[in-house]
């Protein structure tokens, strides 16, 4: 499983790593390093940097949340809040104080306790960058109203009552304030630093940060959690950059790969027909569309945008897919909470497409639509070409153009560099409601799952309203209407909910799936190999 990364390692322990694995057949047996097994996932996302505080996405998430902890954290399926940092919590009765517990046995990977103000600290980090998960609690908690009450206890007191403040809290990591302090430049909160380096006290430590090829997470032994397998064995995990799924199949096959993540359809049909190979393929919370950019010289008419969305072929992403999707029926996905059917959510229907396009500024059509996508990801390719050839019929042009993800983020970030479509696969990171009306919210502008720019006064008054509420019989009615008016709207082409699909060899055991992650995301902490 090594064999495809042995070459140009400049760093000793890494070169030390690779000298030691035998010439073996891979496809036959699992390596050993030092007699620790080291697995191998291969992912065709990059990890931009390792930061929590900063900007996320699957492939980031992956990473930080096997280098950190947080209160709390998301395990099974449905998707549901445990216990972690936290051992337990309470709420005041008008739901403004929420009081966190900690275990007092919870150690940063340098020896120092995790204690109230490191968790102050981290929380008050991100409020104050305003980056990354910030936007889950920026509306409702003061940098200056979270409390160390005492080593072991913290305190947060709300603006207004938030039911969903629980559900966000999973992807709130601590860091260790002594390490970041001592790492910050010119008052940069140490973006920098932690950018290729950790201060957590998670269940791996960071190896090695070779950007753009491979990311070492080594097993930290003196976990204070422990670990939910007996043997001790593992060593770490490489998560290795292998952008075609093609490589990827061939990565699996030949033992070079252990998991591989979101294979195409047709690759993961192909690698299922193996006996040493195990995949799966269950519902996810993901969402896939097309951000249209409301902002933008074409996609702010909402006549284009409406005729666009009744020209595009639905039953396309469907057969792409290989059955393993469902359409969607409304901006938010089945298991979100209040999602309702929203009447009139467009399927292919040219003649109204025309009809919409006649009111439009372009009636004739005779424009080219910028459309950027995944490179490397063959779906969003194909998912491109029925879109290319669904607009031939309002005589508009589609430009394919595809990027790497770290560069589509970075024209997300500015409506002005935005492209007129973006395909995107969104994940709530949460059940609640909130987690999929804020992203139609100015407040997430600049953030890829914003990328439409919408800024609606009507349906940001809602938003804001919904979110305020705590009781679900008063949210529930708010939310549909919001579900409505986003489709009245049109910011996107709603697309498909699809499935969660990995592939792995047989020896890798662990492996626990929840809706709740994103298209390529895996929890490593459970994570070890069973020698074969």
């Amino acid at each position: 499983m090594w064999k495809a990364l042995k070459g140009g390692r400049a760093a000793a322990a890494a070169l030390a790593l690779a000298a030691a694995v035998a010439a073996v057949s891979p496809a036959n047996a699992v390596e050993k390093v030092d007699g620790k097994f080291w697995m191998v996932i291969g992912g065709r996302q990059a990890v931009s940097h390792v930061d929590p505080g900063q900007s996320y996405d699957y492939a980031i998430r992956m990473m930080t949340q096997a280098l950190y902890d947080g209160l709390v954290k998301y395990e099974g399926d449905p998707p549901q809040v445990k216990p972690w940092l936290a051992e337990s919590w309470e709420t005041s009765e008008d739901g403004l104080t929420w009081t966190f517990h900690l275990a007092q046995n919870a150690t940063f990977h340098n020896g120092d306790p995790v204690t109230a103000e490191a968790v102050v600290y981290s929380y008050q980090r991100v409020l104050n960058m305003n980056e990354g998960v910030a936007w889950m609690l920026s509306d409702v908690l003061k940098p200056e109203n979270i409390k160390a009450v005492d080593a072991h206890t913290v305190e947060f007191t709300l603006d207004r009552p938030y039911a969903p403040f629980l559900s966000f809290l999973p992807w709130w990591f601590v860091v260790n304030p002594a390490q970041v302090e001592a790492n910050v430049v010119d008052g940069d909160f140490g973006k920098a630093w932690l950018a290729t380096n950790e201060a957590g006290s998670g269940p791996y430590t960071l190896e090695k940060f070779d950007q753009g090829t491979a990311y070492w997470l080594k097993r930290n032994p003196d976990y204070w959690k422990g670990f939910p397998y007996e043997d001790d064995a593992m060593g770490g995990i490489i998560y290795r950059l292998i952008r075609e799924s093609s490589s990827q199949r061939a990565s699996l096959l030949k033992g070079e790969a252990d998991l591989v993540t979101d294979l195409t359809p047709e690759e993961l049909d192909a690698v299922g027909a193996r006996n040493e190979i195990e995949i799966t393929s269950t519902p996810a919370l993901t969402s896939f569309g097309f951000k249209m950019n409301t902002q933008g010289q074409h996609m702010s008419d909402v006549n284009l945008r409406k005729a666009v969305a009744y020209a595009f072929d639905y039953d396309s992403l469907i057969k792409i897919y290989n059955g393993q999707a469902k359409l969607q029926d409304s901006p938010f996905t089945d298991a979100i909470r209040g999602h309702v059917d929203v009447e009139g959510i467009p399927r292919q229907d040219l003649e109204k497409a025309k009809e919409y396009l006649a009111k439009s500024a372009w009636p004739e059509g005779g424009i080219t639509l910028e459309f950027v996508y995944v490179q490397g990801l063959e779906q969003q390719r194909q998912m491109g070409l029925a879109l290319l050839d669904s607009l031939k019929a309002l005589n508009i042009e589609l430009e394919m153009v595809p990027l790497t993800w770290p560069n589509m983020v970075a024209r997300a970030a500015d409506p002005a560099q935005s492209p007129d479509l973006m395909c995107i696969f969104a994940t709530p990171v949460s059940t609640d409601p909130d987690a999929v009306a804020i992203q139609y919210h100015p407040s997430s502008h600049g953030k890829y799952y914003g990328s439409h720019f919408l800024d609606d006064a009507e349906l940001n008054a809602m938003i804001m309203e919904a979110r305020s509420l705590s009781e679900w019989s008063e949210r529930e009615p708010i939310y549909a209407q919001i579900q409505a008016r986003i489709v009245e709207l049109q910011p996107e082409v709603f697309g498909m909910m699809r499935n969660r699909s990995f592939a792995h060899r047989d020896w890798v055991k662990g492996y626990a799936d929840s809706p709740i992650r994103m298209t390529g995301e895996v929890d490593l902490y459970p994570l070890h190999i069973q020698a074969p």
